[in-house]
């Protein structure tokens, strides 16, 4: 068994937690930043498979005290990096160095160390790349994976290394080749209609649905199709599991819960390059059969069921509108839910100030951070105005 962590964005470790708890890879150990579990690489595959709401999956490599730089190197050249890298092949690398109350503080100088290590172990050409941002959105394109990103964090004069095992963020599922204005992350959009407690079969609208990211992630978990179905991860080539990756994939296809025979989700969007973009992501994941996409303002969205959910994605921040204008938006999505959706569930992402402004009680279920900003999904059990937040 290995000590193993998924990476979450702030605010989303239970989700991941719970997600894995599903998965049958608990116990979770929930901590800031992600989720630690154990398991072996079986655990490893399926949590990149499956996990929804999680960035990256890394693997422990090693844990030691480091008070100098000669007692790091050490350390470092003892990991069996061969199980990792084919030994006299050339290896590109990425390393992601932290520090935090230790004699070691100098990140570029503790990645210089990891760089050196690798090379002496191996006997190889290292090439030390620049590790990518996470947060990085747009459109997806394919990647080889050719780097590996190592994860090396001194907390008190303690080493922790790990590897990740992801290759690209898992946020990149590979259907989303078409953006809109201010994407949303699939990896939020899981997390969105999860903290909503939205579940396969409740009819769901989505009317500033943008590259349809919240409906294609609902129509996947519909339909049982894995999170990361439509790519591969960097683990696969590791040579410790390359020889058992396709079996240990196969394996853990079965994990997939079952389809919902009945999955009523609707999409729209003013913009027609939107919706143009969200129909050819939808027909990539496979689920456009799944979503019923319409070229619509949010002005003449009305229900096509007595229930369901209205959980949406609304225009904020500097880079899609100013301030006065989004008020006004945000009273009339108020507005048009006490009118048309009374009894409808409805959740809202946006940052608290534009919360208020709606004029339906809504309760925060989820606190986090998107485009730099400071966001919340926002619930009301019914859209009425003078319902009361729960609790």
């Amino acid at each position: 068994m290995r000590e193993l962590f998924a990476v979450a964005l702030p605010g989303l470790e239970p989700l991941v937690a719970a997600e894995l708890d599903g998965l049958g890879l608990g116990p979770a150990r929930v901590v800031p930043g992600g989720v630690g579990f154990r398991g072996d690489w079986a655990a490893l595959v399926a949590a990149n498979l499956h996990l929804r709401t999680a960035t990256r999956v890394l693997v422990r490599l090693a844990e030691f005290p480091a008070v100098g730089f000669p007692v790091l190197s050490k350390r470092l050249v003892d990991i069996p990096w061969e199980d990792l890298f084919p030994p006299h092949a050339p290896v590109r690398l990425a390393v992601r160095a932290t520090a935090h109350k230790s004699r070691l503080y100098h990140t570029g100088a503790i990645a210089e160390r990891v760089h050196l290590a690798v090379a002496a172990r191996l006997g190889g050409h290292v090439e030390l790349a620049h590790p990518h941002d996470d947060g990085e959105d747009g459109p997806e394109t394919s990647s080889s994976h050719a780097t590996v990103l190592l994860v090396v964090r001194l907390e008190r004069d303690r080493c922790t290394v790990s590897v990740d095992s992801s290759g690209d963020p898992l946020h990149r599922r590979g259907y989303r080749l078409a953006t809109a204005k201010a994407p949303l992350r699939p990896t939020l959009a899981a997390a969105l209609l999860a903290a909503a407690g939205w579940r396969p079969g409740e009819p769901l609208l989505d009317p500033f649905c943008g590259s349809g990211t919240i409906a294609i992630e609902a129509a996947l978990m519909a339909h049982g199709k894995p999170a990361g179905a439509l790519r591969d991860f960097s683990c696969a080539r590791w040579p410790v599991l390359a020889a058992a990756y396709p079996a240990l994939r196969k394996a853990a296809a079965r994990l997939s819960q079952e389809p919902c025979l009945y999955a009523p989700i609707v999409a729209s969007d003013r913009d027609e390059g939107a919706v143009t973009a969200a129909r050819a992501n939808a027909q990539r994941a496979g689920v456009d059969g799944a979503i019923a996409f319409s070229v619509r303002p949010f002005a003449a969205c009305e229900p096509f069921s007595p229930r369901g959910l209205l959980l949406t994605n609304p225009p904020y921040g500097v880079r899609v509108g100013r301030a006065r204008t989004l008020r006004d938006l945000y009273a009339h999505i108020g507005h048009v839910l006490r009118d048309r959706f009374p009894a409808w569930r409805a959740a809202l992402l946006c940052p608290p100030d534009l919360r208020v402004t709606v004029g339906v009680a809504l309760q925060p279920v989820l606190s986090t951070r998107t485009g730099g900003l400071a966001v919340e999904l926002a619930l009301a059990e019914q859209a009425r105005a003078d319902l009361r937040p729960r609790g």
